[in-house]
């Protein structure tokens, strides 16, 4: 529950401060201006989208793995809503940019570290991270950082297609570069820093070859 709500806030720093997003949060929002749909719903539906993918990529049904991560998204996709309501009504959109640039980075910085949690944890998580750690142990022999560069060329492609729609590229700026070069790294030095008692528990030998 701590690392839902830590990567809500991370997501809705980045949003807010509008210096760069996350890969995924960048691509709702682009889809926000391409379609009009709320952010929080897209990002309901991209993990549902994600949900149904860990299925296939586990290559097996698994009902607990999907509610759980359905559970988690539902909340996730509310709470970063309300994250974003809050920095807004605060004045985070009119800070001067060097300031709103440095919280876009602790932003992403703040989700990496939620992430490195609930990977580890393994309870339940975002879907979305879910793709990336059965990529990271099934495929990729626990290379987070190739893993995280992995799973953002759906967002990539997502952008490339509204971007010809709006003709307008949104939240990708200095929060996504730092985004798309650290993620990886962020998370594996969370790994060791970060309540470093708490260790990956994913098992490959719960799933066939």
């Amino acid at each position: 529950m701590f690392s839902l709500l830590l990567n809500a806030l991370g997501n809705a720093l980045c949003v807010t401060a509008n210096v760069g997003s996350g890969m995924w949060t960048a691509a709702a929002v682009n889809l926000h201006a391409a379609i009009g749909l709320d952010v929080g719903l897209l990002l309901f539906i991209v993990g549902l989208i994600n949900a149904l993918t860990n299925q296939l990529l586990i290559r097996r049904v698994d009902l607990p793995r999907f509610g759980g991560e359905l559970i988690f998204v539902l909340c996730f996709s509310y709470l970063i809503d309300v994250f974003i309501a809050g920095l807004t009504w605060l004045g985070l959109p009119h800070l001067p940019w060097l300031i709103r640039a440095l919280l876009s980075i602790v932003g992403v910085s703040t989700f990496c570290v939620a992430i490195s949690i609930y990977q580890r944890a393994n309870i339940f998580m975002h879907p979305n991270d879910d793709t990336t750690n059965i990529l990271r142990f099934m495929y990729l022999k626990g290379n987070a950082t190739a893993s995280q560069l992995i799973d953002f060329v759906p967002p990539i492609l997502i952008m490339t297609v509204t971007f010809f729609i709006t003709h307008q590229v949104q939240a990708v700026n200095i929060g996504t570069i730092y985004s798309l070069f650290m993620n990886g790294v962020l998370i594996s030095t969370a790994d060791r820093l970060v309540f470093p008692r708490l260790v990956h528990n994913f098992k490959l030998n719960h799933y066939p070859s």
